[in-house]
């Protein structure tokens, strides 16, 4: 048996400031150890971390290749986010929508983008097979941008 295991990401920004900002009052992110050059948070349970650069990322053009974010297993706290976001007027990158309608993939989602261009994708599946399996399905996010 395994014992819990977190997911940890580091990230570029270009201002901790404003990344504390969009990831603690925003999301309700908790910070952890902060230094003068990257800043630990607490998302959901998962340790990501805001490594400061000296230039700002520049803008993705659409979701690929990278992006990060959650998926949530109920649809009520999916909801909770969005609304969240909506109040403190955070920048929705993608409205929240439903991808592959009437099928066994079938997932809400939507993409928030932090200060820095980084993107955070928030989704919640219809079913939860979807997550790891349903491997006769080949199509994976969006085909058209």
């Amino acid at each position: 048996m395994v014992s819990q295991i977190f997911f940890h990401l580091a990230f570029p920004v270009h201002n901790l400031q404003e990344a504390k900002h969009f990831y603690v009052e925003g999301l309700g992110c908790k910070p952890g150890r902060i230094s003068n050059h990257s800043i630990i948070f607490n998302l959901m349970g998962n340790q990501i971390v805001a490594q400061l650069v000296k230039k700002k990322p520049e803008p993705q053009k659409g979701i690929y290749p990278r992006h990060f974010g959650l998926i949530f297993k109920n649809e009520k706290d999916w909801q909770a986010l969005i609304c969240r976001a909506k109040e403190k007027g955070l920048k929705f990158y993608q409205e929240p929508k439903i991808r592959f309608p009437n099928t066994k993939i079938e997932h809400q989602t939507f993409f928030l983008e932090d200060p820095s261009h980084n993107l955070l994708e928030f989704k919640n599946y219809k079913f939860e097979s979807a997550i790891f399996a349903e491997d006769e399905f080949t199509e994976v996010g969006d085909t058209k941008e």
